[in-house]
């Protein structure tokens, strides 16, 4: 990091926000995993103080403007993995890739722009290493019946 740089931590809180605890896993696995310079996360989804800020289907119970408030909240959720494997936020060269899963009523198709909220946070909080390749699909269901769930792939120092 160059000195005098604003650290992602900084940029947190400048945002109003702060970066919550790990979500502890709903089943058997861990929430990030590091392999040589990268770290994987498991899909996060939009936990706030242990619990899922909303449930139902984007286009239905949910509307696209929530979803993608949601979004930003598991990528915040995903970038505290990353931090618990490899201290501060700071460590992060750049985001690589994200997957964003909408749970979509059948007939949404506006994918992109809810994941538009975790990709605007990751850039909002890292400058240009939080741009980044990204894949948004629409599914059925997800976990606990989640509207969204975001995952991705940070390269690290």
């Amino acid at each position: 990091m160059t000195p005098g740089a604003v650290t992602p931590e900084e940029r947190l809180a400048e945002l109003g926000l702060t970066l919550p605890e790990v979500v502890t896993p709903l089943a058997s696995y861990v929430p990030a995993v590091r392999s040589g310079d990268y770290v994987y996360t498991s899909g996060q989804l939009p936990m706030i103080d242990g619990k899922l800020a909303a449930t139902g289907k984007v286009g239905a119970e949910v509307t696209p403007e929530e979803a993608r408030e949601l979004a930003r909240t598991c990528a915040l959720n995903a970038l505290a993995a990353v931090g618990s494997v490899i201290g501060d936020l700071s460590g992060i060269v750049r985001i690589v890739k994200v997957v964003g899963f909408v749970a979509s009523d059948p007939g949404f198709s506006g994918q992109p722009q809810v994941v538009n909220g975790a990709s605007e946070l990751l850039t909002e909080v890292l400058g240009e290493a939080g741009k980044h390749a990204r894949s948004a699909v629409g599914v059925a269901v997800l976990p606990l019946d989640a509207p969204v769930e975001v995952e991705l792939i940070a390269e690290v120092r």
